[in-house]
């Protein structure tokens, strides 16, 4: 904790907000589908309005991303902040299915709990350049454990309340908290040096190849899903869901702290090693769990998975930020973001008649483990002369 407490005032607001946004999808993405049934909207509309949230928030959040040092950052985050306002106000106010879908289509808004919007690639490259080098793989570490435990709490409280408006409500309540937070950052976090260039040209090349493995891993990663494995452990144990939920809560905490060991491991082998040398046992555990004979089994193996699954993410942020010019990080951190989700939406289309259908509902699981161990190679082998620490 000592390389945050080191940090400049702007570190502190942006895992403030970090904590706050993770919370409020955590506490939306459990009740979005059941609050869209009880409107009486049909589950083909329902699917049709998730889908376009998703091509709304690319849309939205390349623009924004890529526009951001002329923007101005803390106005982009602002505005990010703002349009999870917007679409809380209309959802709460409104069954008619026009209007939410261009509300979920405009505003921002998480199905999956997952980070959406422009705040991620906004706010790690403010990190970035407000955080010393030797110490920036390290906050990105707590800056993801603190994004891990917020999802699983709002997760959590979620099921406290009896109303879903109300937390359609609470969810656009934070959002204002949130752009209001986003107004006190110091001029420390825009862009240096005024006007930024084109949004990529110095650094083209090794976005490119890192959107192309990104949107291979989260392709991957898209077949198995937090909702399609919690889908998976009722269709094949007879799970509840209160029982399921606690799994991944168990799931997220794990995951969240497995980030620390990231930045001590990153000091000794370099970035790319970790991600590569932590990811590959991971995924070798992730094709085990639909093997596993009992539910026991089964779920040891998968919390197993967790805790070592997402060491890489902070050592693939840190390294983002030390491979591309400084100039172009913000846009960079929002290419490969939007390359994720663009890789990660076409996955579950293929996954769900799979796990429906039990005779073959190990096969996302193997895919995934199998791609995801692809990425992990290709990203040693294209990386191999350049192993930042």
């Amino acid at each position: 904790m000592r390389q945050i407490t080191s940090t400049s005032r702007d570190a502190a607001i942006l895992f403030a907000t970090r904590g706050i946004r993770l919370f409020a999808y955590g506490f939306l993405s459990v009740i979005l589908v059941l609050y869209l049934s009880s409107l009486r909207i049909t589950e083909h509309r329902i699917g049709t309005l998730l889908s376009l949230t998703l091509v709304g928030d690319v849309a939205i959040s390349l623009f924004l991303t890529t526009h951001a040092d002329r923007i101005g950052r803390r106005r982009t985050l602002v505005i990010g902040a703002f349009l999870m306002l917007v679409a809380a106000l209309v959802f709460a106010a409104t069954h008619d299915f026009t209007l939410l879908v261009i509300a979920a289509t405009i505003g921002v808004i998480s199905p999956s709990g997952n980070e959406v919007g422009p705040f991620l690639a906004v706010e790690q490259t403010a990190l970035a350049q407000t955080t010393p080098a030797e110490s920036r793989t390290s906050v990105f570490a707590w800056y993801n454990l603190t994004g891990s435990f917020a999802t699983a709490l709002g997760a959590l409280a979620a099921g406290l309340f009896t109303h879903y408006r109300n937390i359609v409500i609470g969810y656009g309540v934070l959002g204002l908290f949130m752009a209001l937070l986003f107004t006190r950052l110091s001029p420390r976090v825009e862009s240096r040096g005024g006007q930024a260039p084109a949004p990529v040209r110095k650094s083209k090349g090794i976005i490119a190849k890192l959107s192309l493995l990104f949107a291979l891993d989260s392709f991957a990663g898209g077949l198995v899903v937090q909702s399609i494995v919690a889908y998976w452990f009722y269709r094949r144990f007879g799970l509840s869901p209160a029982i399921i939920g606690a799994i991944f809560f168990g799931a997220n905490v794990l995951a969240g702290v497995s980030a620390l060991a990231a930045a001590r491991i990153a000091r000794r082998i370099g970035l790319v090693n970790t991600m590569v040398f932590t990811h590959l046992p991971s995924n070798i555990l992730l094709i085990l769990v639909p093997l596993m004979p009992r539910l026991d089994l089964a779920i040891i193996v998968l919390l197993a998975r967790f805790s070592i699954s997402q060491m890489d993410v902070p050592t693939r942020q840190s390294y983002v930020m030390a491979v591309v010019d400084e100039s172009e990080r913000t846009a960079a951190a929002g290419i490969t973001g939007v390359a994720r989700t663009c890789g990660a939406a076409l996955a579950p289309v293929l996954a769900m008649p799979l796990i429906a259908g039990l005779a073959h509902d190990w096969v996302p699981f193997v895919a995934a483990g199998a791609l995801k161990i692809v990425y992990d190679l290709a990203l040693l082998w294209s990386t191999r002369s350049a192993n930042v620490h």
